[in-house]
């Protein structure tokens, strides 16, 4: 590396996911056009995620990065960060308990918009109050959140707020958040502080997720912002947004669910980047989860509804991407009750046996080789439960028999044949998962790569044992679905290929708007693999390629081209894309206003935490164009960027009636975006 090259920033690009933690030093080039985007990859390198301490996989990444680069870390000016936790926890269900707090509602307003599935257990309090579509207010009363408040505080990780039309007049979640944190200390997420859009529920939805993945988030900032400071780099740290914005970490903190889809947006940046395809299909696949997006004249799609995850359709932007419980570590299970069971993936994610093995090493061996000897194969053979090592305070809440489960369950995998006596015991285990609190080992596709000689970085023998004890598993007739560990693990491997394809036809599919995607995907792929297609001869080829990103993309998207029909593209630099899409993105915000008419001559401004009322229609849009600059401007600020370019737009809904203008509403939208700040 030249004297100059060192003069130059640096600027380190970390993205933590659900199995590895990668990492890249990037920096600028000579020549008119600078930024980090014209730069070059001066060293990537890779550690496993540390989900008990997330400060151990960003230091062995970053570590390596620095050593590899020969750098001084003070050279570092900037510090950009992607994730696949918020992700991973939504498609897994994980994340903490939380209170949802529901002021004007009903219970069977939980029916709607999937809200009653994703809050489970958790608790829910229903208040008197909230306002109608003008802000104009209805009774509040907190007396039974406040009577609830001691027991809740004792056993949630933070509360979800959401009033009645509170995105009109938030003063009964402000008075509610208020209270709580008063009386508990804990976190409070209020729906208006996420998202301006009607539509409670959703919005409830979305605020409750939210809740959830503060813990995790905040571990994550902390575990880098501390481990950036004992190395002595003083540059600001920055997230990259479901979006594909850059945002502070103090920002995230607040907003954790605006970093779901982080890693693949942050991906899709890096994709454009390294291979100059304006147009194409990006299909992520980690460790947990497929991620499938489209790239369209340079930029991803947005989904303007809202981003799904997990199932769940939230109100935060992001990238039109669709999640898919599907990667190397995905589950590996056989469908039940058939006489010639398929391979079905996911979408679970498990630790792989070879990952246990390397860190267990016998305490995993000898367990698996117990249950070889066993005459005939067991449901729960390969299976193993172990601590993931979280604070002893996300464990709050737990019932009786969850209590008891999870203390015979410790920080040594131990065989689930030993630890289970019971379904009800399944189930109450597969609570803890939920929860965060522990997690399975078994057979995944990682291990079935180990077996054929394909991945080598993790313990191979005992990968191949897994595997023979999967192979042992009996179809319908009674009879081995495989001959040996090799046999079954090419399977796993065909499978995952194949249901890749499937995914990749589904969401553009998705994308042209058409009904039944899954099927016609399935159905699709099926008639390519066949040997005899039918009567019907199908075929579907997409009209751009696929861009093959991840570290298992060269091994899992060897076959693909034929199943889609277009080539697949899998660049150098595949491994870290979500790291070195982290450092050249932008800060990005925005806030808007309303201004309705709740009666002639009177015009409502609903902006930020306040309401006011004017007799003039041009003075209250001018009001709300002030106001929205304003807020976007201190917004911009705390997201990262000290020059932002900041555009205003108003949308005006109107009738006429008689020939006469008659004002309906008002929508003032600011958007600010600029390049993050870096350290001098």
């Amino acid at each position: 590396m030249t004297a100059k090259t060192k003069s130059k920033p640096l600027f380190l690009g970390i993205d933590t996911g659900g199995t590895y933690t990668d990492a890249v030093l990037w920096s600028e080039t000579e020549g008119p056009q600078q930024g980090p985007n014209k730069g070059k990859v001066l060293a990537k390198a890779k550690a496993l995620t540390t989900r008990h301490d997330l400060a151990g996989g960003i230091s062995g990444a970053v570590d390596a990065v620095l050593e590899k680069a020969g750098t001084d870390p003070a050279a570092i000016k900037l510090v950009s960060m992607s994730t696949t936790l918020a992700t991973n926890a939504l498609v897994e269900g994980q994340g903490g308990r939380v209170a949802l707090v529901m002021i004007g509602f009903s219970e069977a307003d939980l029916a709607r918009d999937g809200l009653k599935t994703a809050l489970g257990t958790d608790p829910v309090v229903f208040c008197p109050g909230g306002h109608d579509v003008h802000g104009n207010a209805a009774k509040l009363d907190l007396s039974g959140l406040e009577e609830a408040l001691p027991e809740l505080g004792a056993s949630v990780s933070g509360f979800a707020v959401c009033a009645y039309f509170a995105t009109r007049n938030p003063a009964h979640e402000i008075a509610a958040r208020e209270l709580i944190r008063d009386k508990t200390g804990l976190p409070v997420t209020a729906s208006h502080e996420l998202s301006a859009k009607l539509g409670g529920p959703r919005r409830a939805l979305t605020t409750l997720l939210n809740a959830r993945l503060i813990s995790m988030i905040d571990r994550l900032v902390a575990a880098t912002e501390g481990f950036l400071q004992a190395r002595n780099i003083a540059a600001p740290l920055m997230v990259v947004r479901g979006d594909g914005a850059l945002v502070s970490a103090v920002f995230a903190r607040q907003r954790p669910i605006e970093t779901i889809l982080s890693g693949p947006a942050a991906s899709l940046v890096g994709a454009r980047h390294m291979t100059g395809l304006d147009n194409a299909v990006v299909s992520d696949i980690g460790g947990t989860t497929t991620d499938v997006a489209v790239l369209d004249k340079g930029r991803p799609r947005l989904d303007p509804e809202g981003a799904t995850v997990g199932g769940f359709r939230t109100m935060v932007e992001a990238v039109a991407m669709r999640t898919f419980g599907l990667g190397g570590d995905s589950e590996v299970a056989l469908e039940d009750g058939a006489l010639n069971p398929k391979i079905l993936l996911g979408p679970r994610r498990l630790v792989p046996l070879a990952l246990a093995g390397m860190a267990h090493g016998d305490a995993v061996k000898s367990e698996l080789e117990r249950q070889l000897r066993s005459p005939n194969p067991g449901r729960m053979d390969g299976r193993f439960a172990v601590r993931t090592g979280v604070p002893d305070r996300l464990a709050a809440g737990l019932t009786a028999p969850e209590a008891r489960l999870y203390e015979a369950i410790g920080a040594t995998p131990l065989a689930l044949d030993r630890l289970l006596t019971s379904n009800a015991q399944n189930a109450t285990l597969n609570r803890l998962v939920s929860r965060g609190l522990v997690h399975i080992s078994g057979f995944t596709p990682s291990d079935a790569a180990h077996v054929l000689g394909k991945q080598a970085n993790w313990d191979a023998a005992t990968a191949r044992l897994g595997a023979e004890l999967f192979a042992r598993k009996r179809d319908g007739r009674g009879q081995p679905i495989a001959a040996s560990p090799e046999v079954i693990s090419e399977r796993v491997l065909v499978t995952l290929t194949r249901w890749s394809a499937e995914y990749i036809l589904e969401t553009a599919f998705a994308e042209d708007g058409l009904d039944g995607a899954a099927t016609v995907a399935h159905a699709l792929v099926q008639r390519a693999v066949d040997a005899h297609p039918g009567i019907a001869r199908l075929s579907v080829a997409l009209d751009r390629p696929v861009i093959g990103l991840g570290a298992s993309a060269p091994l899992h998207y060897a076959g693909l081209a034929p199943l889609v029909g277009n080539d697949c593209v899998v660049p150098e630099d595949t491994d870290v894309a979500n790291a070195l899409g982290a450092v050249v993105g932008q800060v990005r915000v925005s806030a808007e206003a309303r201004v309705s008419q709740p009666r002639e001559g009177l015009f409502r401004l609903a902006s930020g935490e306040t309401v006011r009322d004017f007799l003039d229609e041009a003075a209250a849009i001018a009001a709300a164009e002030a106001d929205v600059r304003a807020i976007v401007a201190e917004r911009a600020r705390d997201a990262g960027t000290d020059n932002a370019e900041i555009d205003v737009a108003t949308e005006f809904k109107v009738s006429t009636v008689e020939a006469q203008r008659m004002f309906i509403e008002a929508h003032v939208v600011a958007v600010a975006s600029g390049r993050p700040r870096i350290a001098m």
